[in-house]
């Protein structure tokens, strides 16, 4: 097999955040497919903005089940004209996940969106791509209704002809200043795979450990500062791990008062004293959630009306702020005409930059090692 880039054929892109950890990382991202024109438009624009290539096969804006009903011959076309080509194929997507998540819809399987789980799933056994990543919330996983469901996708995966390993990380073992755990399944064709590293459909090699920078539990049992006075100067020394983990470092980093989404924000009609009673800090209730400078931010989920306030500041956070909360490149914007609701569903939707970075990584490591040569 000549020694090229993987091709990544991305699904549910939304702005492309999991696209740009693989795209950083050497994949080449040749195929998006996105059902919402305000994501595709915002991937577009940041792409262009970071001066990275647009893919080669282009934009896909519709529903994944096209792929699977009218359009599966084309999309087959492709997989097929890039592996004649000696490149390999890996599909990448986390379908929309409301409908395992306690905080969403919690429909499951049979929810709008927990069908385009099994949508996903068709379409790697269909399309035969040599590897895959399948990407959602910890509910589906640990949630005993919904892990039923995921084990049976697991298990057709595996019927299919493919290897599986799979993984509950938290963002915060890569780096992300965020405590969000999410689910990864990793799939490879075994028609490509060395003998020994696979028994009866999981894979007994896979480095997850390799890029993993943090142990999540050790961080949280750190002695983070609990909450403060809104409003009120805050003194602290941090050691290096600590600080590079906290909002506030992120939000230097990214210097997000000067982003060109740093006005980016919802300004409220009422309320704004009972955001003064708010402590810096203060994430216990499910809504008007303050963010602590100098500690890591809750899961960056910004729908089903949950609100989360700027540490020291009286507004919520900006999409600027939200970005570098999902540790995106300083140089990462949405279109200014993107309104507000599509800005920070986009966000609270996207896998962290740093995460999928690590996930990238370790899956190319795989692929050097354990995998058929010619």
């Amino acid at each position: 097999m000549a020694e090229s880039k993987p091709v990544i054929f991305s699904f549910f892109s939304g702005s492309g955040f999991l696209d740009l950890g693989f795209e950083k990382d050497g994949y080449e991202i040749a195929f998006v497919n996105e059902i919402s024109q305000s994501f595709i438009k915002a991937y577009k624009y940041s792409r262009a903005k970071m001066n990275m290539p647009q893919p080669k096969y282009g934009y896909f804006n519709f529903d994944i089940n096209d792929f699977l009903n009218g359009r599966k011959e084309e999309l087959r076309q492709l997989v097929n004209k890039t592996k004649e080509q000696g490149q390999l194929v890996g599909f990448i997507g986390g379908p929309p996940c409301p409908d395992f998540s306690v905080a969403g819809k919690n429909k499951g399987a049979e929810g709008d969106n927990g069908k385009l789980s099994l949508a996903y799933v068709n379409l790697i056994i269909d399309i035969e791509p040599d590897f895959f990543l399948f990407e959602n919330v910890k509910g589906l996983w640990s949630t005993a209704r919904h892990r039923k469901f995921y084990e049976e996708l697991k298990s057709k995966i595996i019927k299919a002809g493919y290897s599986v390993s799979e993984r509950l990380l938290n963002a915060l073992e890569f780096g992300v200043p965020q405590d969000r755990e999410r689910i990864l399944l990793i799939g490879i064709k075994n028609e490509i795979l060395l003998d020994d590293v696979s028994i009866s459909g999981e894979i007994t090699t896979f480095p997850w450990n390799k890029h993993i920078l943090h142990n999540a539990d050790e961080i949280k049992k750190l002695p983070w500062s609990e909450t403060n006075i809104f409003g009120g100067d805050i003194e602290i020394s941090l050691d290096e791990t600590m600080a590079s983990l906290t909002v506030q470092y992120w939000f230097n980093k990214n210097d997000v008062d000067n982003h060109p989404n740093s006005k980016s924000h919802f300004i409220p009609r009422g309320g704004i004293e009972k955001m003064r009673t708010i402590l810096e800090g203060d994430v216990s209730r499910k809504s008007y959630k303050r963010l602590h400078r100098y500690r890591y931010s809750p899961t960056a989920a910004y729908g089903n009306n949950e609100v989360h306030l700027h540490p020291y500041k009286e507004r919520r956070i900006s999409a600027a702020e939200a970005m570098a909360i999902q540790s995106l490149p300083q140089e990462f914007e949405l279109p200014q005409d993107m309104s507000l609701t599509d800005m920070f569903k986009t966000i609270g939707n996207g896998v962290p930059f740093l995460l999928s970075d690590g996930i990238a990584k370790t899956i190319k490591s795989f692929l050097e090692n354990n995998i058929c040569k010619s």
